[in-house]
């Protein structure tokens, strides 16, 4: 049961890193991309999708009972 909690726990940190490394690209594309492509928008996109991938881990891990409040 250890494993799943720990292998969730990454999975949550790595999730929530790439989406803050989306938020920095999509800053990057709107400061410096002057030609008017739409790699802000589709940053932000991979943004909001993973987001919602998040959220739905998180959702069933504390529906199937591998994160959530500890048992005493």
């Amino acid at each position: 049961h250890l494993d799943k909690v720990m292998l969730i726990k990454v999975i949550i940190v790595l999730t929530l890193f790439v989406i803050v490394g989306s938020l920095f690209s999509a800053l990057f594309f709107l400061t410096k991309d002057k030609s008017g492509s739409d790699r802000t928008v589709k940053a932000l996109t991979v943004r909001i999708g993973l987001s919602i991938v998040l959220f739905l881990l998180l959702m069933l891990g504390y529906f199937t009972g591998i994160i959530g409040q500890p048992t005493i």
